[in-house]
């Protein structure tokens, strides 16, 4: 059985960080209904298209119910609440004081059901002089540290590729979720989780924050190697490049042997990580003259052979097809009406010997398509029908 099954979720969030956490729980077995405006989550209305319908949205909110409300209406803002009462959990990405403004704030709903758990993603958090302000991925890359230290030495700042901002955002709200129904087991009062994209990106950074703790002062940009171990980079080969991670003494003796160069193990100038970092340039001199006469594959092949982490370079098309992705299950499929079948990235959580995932994927949901079974499954609400008064 998977692990979150009978756990209810409201999800009034929008976009990214949101609809990530809530797939996570809904992964692991979560009855995830997604409130949504009359014009739908803006995730919809996002490219890329295909037929007129939104991949982006379907892969980020597959599993999922939907219901349309208009939280200024007052019978919808009741429909609400009577989902609220009913529910585990809720998770909404409005900008701090919306919730408020709405009647929907944590404590607002926590005096109707306590045992609520309610996470609040924003791009600053709850409270601190810059909670009011917008964010977006980009906006928190630039200044939780990470985009300064992302790149060259040669170029600029750099942007991480995906959007890790909103992705690790919703990834620790998952967890603060799980966490908080866990104390709600023992005291059977929900909690308020506060999750801040800023603070999310700011608490990844353990190296920078290690060498500016030991030193005083941060690496900068740095490329593709890392700022305390050496060689720990790429190198060129004849036809691409392959990644080569050297981090103790025992890895890089043999190393040293399979450059050709077995007598470097003992140079006092490479005693240690740290005197190794200071000597890269010289390190680096034995890793490009070796590997460039070979190509990545034979690289690859020949640093597994005596022990050595290397690895080539693959983009995610690559990487989704390996047989290592192929084994561990990344990908899944639903059904889509008008997308046909569609994969979509899986959580990558595993637990041996149990099911933890929802068996079977579906789609993602019509706006609105599910009012009907919603109120049916959490308020045993027949439908309406055609001439009656709406509950």
């Amino acid at each position: 059985m998977p692990l979150l099954t009978d756990v209810k979720v409201l999800d009034l969030s929008r976009v990214l960080a949101g609809p990530y956490c809530t797939a996570m729980l809904g992964d692991l077995g979560a009855d995830i209904v997604k409130v949504e405006a009359h014009q739908g989550d803006d995730a919809r209305h996002l490219g890329p298209f295909r037929d007129g319908e939104s991949v982006y949205f379907a892969q980020l909110n597959h599993g999922k119910r939907s219901i349309a409300l208009d939280l200024k209406d007052p019978d919808d803002h009741a429909t609400l609440l009577d989902l609220v009462r009913a529910a585990d959990v809720l998770v909404e990405n409005f900008r701090p004081g919306v919730t408020a403004r709405l009647g929907i704030d944590h404590a607002s709903l926590n005096a109707i059901n306590p045992r609520l758990v309610y996470a609040s993603i924003s791009g600053f958090g709850q409270d601190g002089p810059l909670a009011h302000a917008p964010a977006y991925d980009l906006v928190v890359q630039a200044m939780s540290g990470l985009m300064a230290g992302t790149g060259t030495v040669e170029g600029g700042p750099t942007r991480v590729g995906e959007s890790v901002g909103d992705v690790i955002a919703g990834l620790y709200a998952a967890w603060g979720v799980t966490a908080a129904l866990f104390e709600r087991e023992r005291t059977g009062i929900g909690r308020h989780v506060d999750i801040a994209m800023f603070d999310s990106l700011v608490s990844l950074q353990v190296t920078a924050m290690s060498i500016l703790t030991a030193t005083g002062a941060l690496p900068g940009r740095v490329g593709n190697r890392h700022p305390v171990s050496a060689p720990f980079d790429t190198y060129p080969t004849n036809d691409g490049l392959v990644a080569i991670a050297v981090a103790n003494d025992s890895v890089f003796a043999r190393f040293c042997a399979l450059v050709g160069h077995p007598e470097a193990a003992n140079d006092p100038r490479f005693g240690d990580d740290s005197s190794r970092t200071a000597h890269r340039v010289d390190i680096e001199a034995l890793a490009t003259c070796w590997s460039t006469a070979r190509t990545t594959a034979e690289a690859v092949a020949a640093a597994e052979e005596v022990g050595v982490p290397a690895a080539p370079i693959w983009d995610l098309a690559q990487a989704l097809a390996s047989e290592q992705a192929t084994h561990r299950g990344l990908v899944e499929h639903f059904d889509h009406p008008i997308l046909g079948r569609t994969p979509f990235l899986t959580q990558p959580l595993r637990f041996p010997g149990s099911v933890p995932r929802v068996p079977g994927a579906r789609t993602s949901p019509a706006l609105g398509g599910d009012r009907d079974t919603v109120l049916m499954d959490w308020l045993s609400r027949a439908p309406v029908q055609a001439g009656e008064p709406q509950a």
